[in-house]
Formats: structure tokens, C-alpha cells, sequence
């Protein structure tokens, strides 16, 4: 039977299409034009990464700090709307004003804002999709809004990329290019999202008051540590979307600093988008006949293979492989997640539950990327330092593992061997 979307679930999926350009501009364009700024100054191809991952740390930390009493606060009645179009206006606005900046310093500032905007958007998204849809229909949205997020971020970026590689025949310096590829990510950011600010419409059964917004928190957290299945997934969650975040974060500003050519970085990363999308969408179907669960971890052991296949990347070659695997099963195992959160949540407390959530995605990108920060300079092998990634995919697996409903996980384990 073909799945139909809703007027609601379209709108929704819209607004992954416009975000999502913001997210690949970040993993691509985003540090290489960084890079330009810090060589400028005499930064060394290690500092730059190690500076670009505490950037990226820090847009982190600050989501993971005011999330969760963000999100708390958007459960209360026609909350959630206005601080998400707040949230937009902040990154797009940041991601507008990047393309103006020459100085290093002063990028990393207004970038960790821009992502900080965008980031806490996100948490209000992702938060949405248990009131635009069904429990039964929520692996196949969640999936199919990454699926047309990848592939729709592709417009925006290929505009971009031309831009900026054509500026030469253009007659229009590089720095000029740049800042009118900025502006045009920002757009369509904003534009695309109107249908669903429009059209979104929050429940009424908010239970959240500003005056107890705290206590309703640590009352969240309370029913959280008091729920197993709940706990263990967000512990598990933790440890491996740590390393997908990170290897999302740090993909272009990696090959950069192993000395990859730049066009061949940025082609590479939109064949990833252009993959993601046909397998985002095979995984969400593959949800109708497999448990999130399974799908997950089936997931998380091709992402600890591909970590592990990062170590030795020494060659363009080896990069296209890389992003290939990754864009096999970026969108499912994001997709999946969130779907699989939103079923064992209470809906009316949405927001203050994925605040919740996005304290582990965000704290384990933290975490993530200071590890790539401090190991490249500790050590000055740039390659060592992603080995450590890889650990992170094991310890989630193994908690994924011992979670309740395990018996099709083995099953499933059970046929492949």
C-alpha cells in the first residue's frame, strides 16, 4: 500500500528540506572557508581543526545547557511556535551575517550563535512530530523528512558550490561568492520554513507553567530514571549518536587538514546528501517489517565500521568510500531515533522530553569533538584521533543490546551470522 503523506506531515518534512541546508553548508563550505580565514593568520592545519571542533563544542554545550528548559517552557500553551520561529531567525540571521566576516575569531563567535539558533530549532522540530502524526506512521515521516531533507539541502548547495568554484569565470572575487552563497543558504532557510510555521497548530493538553518550569523539569527527569527502557536508550543514544555527530561535524574539516583537494571534499559530501536520500526512505519502509530497535543497531555496527575505515583514509578515493558508506546510513539512524524516543514519551510533555534528549545528542558532540580537538594536538596525528570515535559505536551497541524487547534484535543477529 503506498504511503500517503498529511497536509500536517508535509509541512513538517518542508522544514528538514529548509534547515537541512544550514546543516550541509556547516559539514562542507562552513570549514573550508574557515580554514582560508585561520591560514591567513599563519594557523596550522592542526590548530584549525582543533579550533573548528571547539567551536563546534561550544554551539553544543550552550544547546545542551538551555535545551531542556527551552523545551520544558514550549510545552506550556502556544509556547512552542514563537520560540521556534525565534530559533530561525537567530541561525538564519548568523548564517546570513558569516558570509560579512573576514576575521577568524569573530566567524567562530557568530558561527556557535547561528548553530546554537539552529540547534534549539531542532529540539522544537523533532518535538512536532508527535503532534502532526500517528505513533504507526512515525518511522516512515521521521524517515522521509530526512530523506527530502538531503535531497532538497542539494539545491541551495549545488547554487552555492557553482558560485563559489565558478567565481573566476563569473568575474566575481571568492570572498564575494561566499558571502552571497551565505545569504542564499539563510534564505532558504527561512522561506522554506513558512508553510510549516504557518500551518502548525499545538495541542492543547500542555500541562507547563512558567512559574514551575524547573520543578517540571526535574519532575521529567525524575519519570526518565524511573522508566527503564527510557533511560537505557538515552544512555545508549549518548555513546553512538556521539560519533555520528561527529564524524557529520568534523567529515570536510578532517579531509581538509589531511591535505584532501577542497572541490573533491564538497563533491564527495553532496553524493553523500544524494545517497542519503533513497536510503533514508528503504530504511523508513523497512520499519513496516523490522523493529526501530533492530534497524538501529544494525545502523550503529555499519557506522563502527565506517569510523573504523576513516583511520586509514589517506587518499581522495578513500574519502568518496567514506561518504558513501556514511550517506547509506546518516538519515536512518538520526530518523529512527527520533522516532523511536517520541513513541516512549509522553506526548503533551514532548518538548521537555526531547530537551532531555538533545542534552545526550548534544553533550555526546561535545564530547565528540573535543576528543578530535584534544587528541590531534596532544598527539599531531590527525588520522589517531578518529580511532577513538569508534569505541563510542560499541559502548551504544552493547546498551542498545541489553535494553527490554531483545528478542527480535537476536533473531535478526541470529540470520545474518
Amino acid at each position: 500500500m503506498k504511503f500517503r503523506l498529511t497536509k500536517p506531515e508535509r509541512n513538517w518534512i518542508l522544514y528538514d528540506v529548509g534547515n537541512s541546508a544550514f546543516v550541509l553548508l556547516v559539514s562542507t563550505i562552513f570549514p573550508i572557508y574557515f580554514n582560508s580565514l585561520a591560514a591567513n593568520d599563519g594557523i596550522s592545519s592542526v590548530d584549525y581543526l582543533a579550533y573548528w571542533g571547539y567551536a563546534a563544542s561550544i554551539a553544543t554545550l550552550l544547546t545542551a545547557v538551555l535545551g531542556p528548559v527551552l523545551g520544558r517552557i514550549s510545552d506550556g500553551k502556544k509556547r512552542k511556535k514563537p520560540l521556534f520561529l525565534l530559533s530561525i531567525i537567530i541561525g538564519a540571521a548568523g548564517c546570513a551575517l558569516l558570509g560579512f566576516i573576514s576575521n577568524w575569531l569573530l566567524f567562530l563567535v557568530v558561527f556557535i550563535i547561528a548553530k546554537s539558533g539552529h540547534s534549539l530549532s531542532i529540539i522544537y522540530y523533532d518535538s512536532m512530530l508527535a503532534d502532526i502524526t500517528s505513533e504507526e506512521r512515525m518511522d516512515n515521516v521521521s524517515s522521509l523528512g530526512y530523506a527530502w531533507g538531503y535531497i532538497g539541502s542539494c539545491i541551495p548547495f549545488v547554487i552555492s558550490l557553482g558560485l563559489v568554484l565558478g567565481a573566476d569565470f563569473i568575474g566575481i572575487p571568492v570572498s564575494v561568492a561566499m558571502m552571497i552563497a551565505f545569504i542564499i543558504c539563510a534564505l532558504w532557510w527561512a522561506i522554506v520554513s513558512i508553510p510549516f510555521l504557518r500551518g502548525y497548530r499545538q495541542p492543547d493538553e500542555r500541562s507547563c507553567q512558567k512559574s514551575n518550569v524547573f520543578a517540571e523539569l526535574f519532575s521529567t527527569l525524575r519519570e526518565i530514571a524511573a522508566n527503564k527502557k527510557i533511560l537505557i536508550f538515552l544512555v545508549a543514544y549518548f555513546f553512538y549518536i556521539d560519533g555520528v555527530y561527529t564524524i557529520i561535524e568534523m567529515a570536510t574539516a578532517y579531509g581538509s587538514a589531511l591535505g584532501l583537494d577542497s572541490t573533491g571534499l564538497l563533491l564527495a559530501l553532496l553524493a553523500t546528501q544524494i545517497i542519503a536520500f533513497p536510503s533514508s526512505v528503504i530504511i523508513g519502509r523497512l520499519s513496516e517489517r523490522y523493529s526501530t530497535k533492530t534497524l538501529i543497531l544494525v545502523c550503529i555496527v555499519a557506522y563502527f565500521l565506517i569510523a573504523l575505515f576513516a583511520v586509514f583514509i589517506t587518499s581522495q578515493l578513500h574519502f568518496w568510500i567514506l561518504a558513501a558508506a556514511v550517506g547509506m546510513f546518516q538519515g536512518g539512524i538520526q530518523a529512527l531515533s527520533r522516532s523511536f524516543y517520541a513513541k516512549m514519551i509522553p506526548r503533551e510533555k514532548s518538548g521537555g522530553y526531547f530537551g532531555i534528549l538533545d542534552i545526550c545528542g548534544k553533550g555526546a558532540s561535545f564530547m565528540g569533538t573535543i576528543v578530535i580537538s584534544a587528541v590531534s594536538q596532544l598527539s599531531g596525528n590527525i588520522n589517531f584521533c578518529v580511532g577513538a570515535i569508534s569505541m563510542f559505536f560499541v559502548i551504544g551497541f552493547l546498551l542498545m543490546i541489553f535494553t527490554p524487547d531483545t528478542k527480535a534484535v537476536m533473531k535478526l543477529l541470529c540470520q545474518l551470522w
